[in-house]
């Protein structure tokens, strides 16, 4: 099995994706370790020395200037964790958890957390069994960290809670028992460090980023397919037009069609027919599909940094020539505000040309301007063919807009007033991953209809396309009378879930460019 090494400074979305999958095991870097152990002597040589330093030896938030005795500082971090495992609801998949934890223990590896390393063993000896803590997915406010839902994992490794092992949940003490483990003992700061960051949102927006990576490429794929089967045009795809508009996904995108769409022979005969102009859910694809495509670049960006961004409060810089209180430094590395509105930013782009989406399908559906069978039946007024995918649609576009509510547009003063100012980024997160099921949703029917309005074309498709119409016709035949077509969309969408499908595109383009 691959193994990634993980060092604080050189993760990636696809690495994180690896391990969630548990498609690849851990190992920490041996640098990485003597960062962390460097920190960990500036975190040791305060309390020996016995200065009063926040998250060390004082109370957490409005707490803050509680001073906590030595012999305390292990219960104090277990008390934390303990009293912060409150999260609620329906528990987190465990490619979720997965992704969470890798995240923190690589943020921890940045070796600026003053944590001892024991945890961080802990934690790679958990991702390596496949021991995955039980989290409920709500709770996080988005600054402070994740606290609740991370509390949760901190309180697995300490042998309380419950985790899933294999195909079962237990009682975490049970599982490590049984390989071998023993609960981890916490030290000063321990408790903070594990549970002060933004991992459980950067998590989140990094599987987000994964999906991203095939399904919007799959997005004008589809709509490629449907600017077949509407017998459109391409010239409003020509690089000329894009290049007096240079926004770089509008040109991203205006020259994968042209791509794709290479070598068609349903496209000269646009030359003699009598419409002037196609559509604007054909016509300006490029100005709406390459903004979702810059979102989703911005969000990749910011996935990397924040991957390799060390985010827990307070803060460990490691000064052995001149010690003291000036090593540690209370900030706001925690707060997730960039991760928030990015995820927003890109539930909105989704929405938007989820919205095109369905137009184009009304515009195929319809014998009014498609000029072909109405709603693609076979016996139209005996059966009603594909009516009822545009409605499916429809509704989840319906729930797709519910999503475009910014959940970083709101915040709420807790602990006291000391924390005065969240994020909601974790709530952003999650409402992106839903977003993002529903625009696969609306894809998925779009394809499906698309492929059945191929099926009357004159003369073949483009190859890529051709070939993408195969890869439909292996999972759903098609129609030659009315039937339920949910298990349909249910295999459309789970193809375009998994990015075979445009790996395989992807290829054949590659093949016919070389």
């Amino acid at each position: 099995m691959r193994t990634v090494v993980l060092d604080g400074r050189s993760l990636t979305s696809e690495a994180v994706l690896a391990v969630a999958e548990s498609r690849a095991k851990v190992e920490c870097a041996p640098d990485a370790l003597e960062r962390v152990r460097l920190a960990r002597a500036a975190v040791e040589g305060i309390i020996a020395r016995g200065e009063v330093v926040y998250g060390i030896n004082t109370g957490f938030g409005a707490l803050v200037n509680t001073r906590i005795d030595s012999d305390d500082l292990e219960t104090l971090q277990l008390n934390l964790i303990r009293s912060h495992a409150t999260a609620i609801g329906e528990p987190m998949p465990d490619v979720q958890v997965r992704a969470m934890m890798v995240v923190r223990l690589n943020s921890l590896l940045g070796g600026h957390s003053g944590v001892h390393e024991d945890p961080l063993r802990q934690l790679q000896a958990f991702l390596n069994l496949g021991i995955t803590p039980v989290v409920p997915r709500l709770g996080s406010l988005g600054a402070s960290g994740d606290l609740a839902p991370l509390s949760h994992v901190a309180l697995a490794l300490v042998g309380e809670g419950e985790v899933r092992f294999g195909d079962h949940v237990q009682p975490a003490i049970e599982v490590l028992t049984n390989n071998g483990l023993i609960p981890c003992p916490l030290r000063a700061k321990d408790g903070l460090s594990l549970i002060n960051g933004t991992s459980q949102m950067t998590a989140l927006l990094a599987l987000s980023a994964e999906r991203l990576h095939t399904l919007l490429p799959m997005a004008d794929a589809v709509l490629c397919m449907s600017l077949e089967a509407r017998r459109c045009t391409v010239r409003p795809f020509s690089a000329e037009v894009h290049n007096v508009r240079p926004h770089i996904g509008q040109r991203h995108v205006a020259d994968r069609v042209i791509r794709l769409m290479r070598g068609s022979p349903n496209l000269a005969d646009h030359a003699d027919c009598d419409r002037v102009q196609d559509a604007y859910s054909f016509r300006c694809s490029p100005q709406v599909h390459g903004v979702t495509y810059e979102r989703a670049m911005t969000l990749q960006s910011v996935v990397d940094i924040e991957l390799n961004a060390v985010t827990d409060n307070p803060l460990v810089f490691p000064d052995p020539a001149n010690p003291g209180p000036h090593e540690v430094i209370s900030q706001g590395n925690f707060h997730g505000e960039i991760l928030g509105q990015t995820a927003d930013n890109m539930t909105l782009a989704l929405f938007e040309q989820a919205s095109m989406c369905e137009r184009r399908m009304d515009q195929m559906l319809d014998p009014a301007r498609s000029g072909g069978r109405p709603f693609l039946a076979r016996q139209s007024g005996l059966e009603s063919g594909l009516m009822i995918v545009h409605y499916v649609a429809g509704a989840a576009l319906a729930e797709l807009h519910g999503h475009v509510m910014p959940r970083s547009a709101f915040s709420t003063v807790t602990s006291g007033g000391q924390e005065d100012h969240v994020s909601m980024g974790a709530t952003a997160c999650m409402n992106l991953m839903s977003a993002i099921d529903r625009f696969t949703d609306v894809l998925a029917a779009e394809l499906l209809i698309a492929a059945e309005a191929a099926e009357d074309l004159p003369a073949p498709m483009a190859t890529a396309l051709n070939h993408l119409h195969r890869l439909v016709r292996v999972q759903v035949p098609a129609l030659q009378t009315d039937r339920s077509t949910a298990e349909d969309l249910r295999r459309i969408t789970e193809h375009l879930r998994d990015g075979a499908w445009w790996s395989e595109l992807a290829a054949t383009t590659a093949l016919m460019d070389a």
